[in-house]
């Protein structure tokens, strides 16, 4: 990539001939032209002190990092980072270490026993052939997606999510995000029996995983025998019934982006629903980064005690940016996502160069009843920032989101 971030915001102010909210071209380059310098220096930092094979994730409570191998279900989103990075910046320094750090996961491709092998491989291997067109990427990235698409049950019609022993066919709201890798997949190497299986997937999760109101439950419990549903459940919100902050962010990716591979209008019904949930939400904070629960009563104390999610409101900006460029009402899905990117990307969220052991943002949730990365950085928070960021860019730059 030739042009660096901050020649693409000179394009984009040129092009775009002004901001939402009245901003200034200077104001607006101001926020971003600041956090491409933390993203800079953050990811360059993190490539050059962590080892491929070994990803960082969070922080432990002790402040040391985290760090996962092959198998652990986030080990793509730092690959992934480092690629977004190279095409946000430039940095060609970047692109090598994304490709060190992505060719590190070999492995990946022979696993079998988890649906997040899109979050393991498309972030990572997939990023890196879109941006490269290097077909040294496609084999990794075919084995994988034919092990994802294996568990497919139609029966069920949807991909089992883990093979934990005490659940039955479990499927997670999360799954909704792999289905990305299935519809790419399914194009790239003639498997039209993925886009079946990705369309059956999001269609039984419209049928059996949302509420009246579109809030999702997050793990809904099959019977593989019949496909019934078994039991409704969550595994990470604060009750089976509460709003898990990051499962309606995953819910309303999920649907945006299927919308998008089909055109299905189910799938944007769904999408504009779940976000009309989310956007509307009375325990939404002013900041627009919401608490790890939207059920977590104390979400608009002053002192907010409840921990704030990161990682959601980093995968709902990036959702609804893409949701703005596909209906004629996506300006206010913009309008969102910017507040949200301008929270982010405040001293609040966004660390400073450094600190927080080279993560790009601070306070996001892992999982909060196990006690497990609480307030803490995350790598898929940092994903899904910049993915956002680099959306939002090309938003600009072609004169959208779609008018009224």
């Amino acid at each position: 990539m030739k042009k660096t971030f901050r020649i693409l915001l000179t394009a984009t102010a040129i092009a775009y001939g002004g901001y939402a909210h009245g901003q200034t071209d200077q104001t607006q380059n101001k926020w971003l032209a600041k956090a491409t310098d933390v993203i800079a220096y953050q990811l360059k930092q993190a490539s050059n002190k962590y080892k491929p094979g070994k990803n960082p994730r969070s922080t432990n409570p002790d402040g040391s990092v985290r760090l996962v191998n092959y198998r652990d279900w986030t080990t793509g989103f730092f690959p992934g980072s480092l690629w977004y990075g190279y095409e946000l910046t430039g940095d060609k320094g970047l692109a090598e270490q994304a490709k060190r750090f992505t060719l590190a996961l070999d492995s990946a491709r022979y696993i079998k026993d988890t649906h997040d092998l899109g979050f393991m491989l498309y972030c990572s291997y997939g990023n890196a052939y879109r941006i490269t067109g290097d077909k040294a990427y496609l084999p990794a990235l075919a084995d994988g997606a034919n092990h994802l698409y294996q568990r497919f049950d139609n029966k069920v019609g949807a991909i089992r999510s883990w093979d934990f022993s005490w659940w039955h066919f479990p499927v997670i709201i999360d799954n909704m995000m792999n289905l990305e890798y299935l519809y790419w997949a399914s194009k790239q190497f003639n498997q039209p029996s993925y886009t079946v299986a990705a369309n059956s997937h999001a269609l039984t999760t419209i049928k059996n995983h949302f509420r009246k109101d579109f809030s999702s439950y997050h793990v809904v419990d099959y019977d593989p025998k019949t496909g019934k549903v078994l039991a409704k459940r969550t595994h990470q919100g604060v009750t089976d019934e509460s709003a898990w902050a990051r499962g309606q962010a995953w819910a309303l990716y999920g649907y945006a982006m299927c919308y998008e591979n089909t055109k299905n209008p189910a799938f944007l019904t769904q999408a504009e629903q779940v976000a009309k949930f989310i956007m509307n939400h009375p325990r939404m904070p002013k900041d627009k980064v919401p608490v790890w629960d939207f059920d977590v009563h104390n979400a608009l104390d002053v002192e907010e005690k409840a921990p704030r999610d990161a990682s959601a409101a980093a995968i709902m900006a990036s959702a609804l940016l893409n949701l703005s460029t596909q209906v004629k009402n996506g300006q206010k899905y913009f309008n969102y996502a910017e507040e949200m990117l301008q929270s982010l990307s405040s001293d609040n969220y966004l660390a400073k160069a450094g600190e927080n052991n080279f993560f790009i943002l601070k306070h996001s949730v892992g999982a909060f009843l196990y006690n497990s990365e609480i307030d803490t950085p995350l790598d898929y928070a940092d994903y899904y920032y910049l993915e956002a960021l680099k959306r939002y860019i090309a938003i600009k730059g072609q004169n959208k989101p779609a008018k009224k």
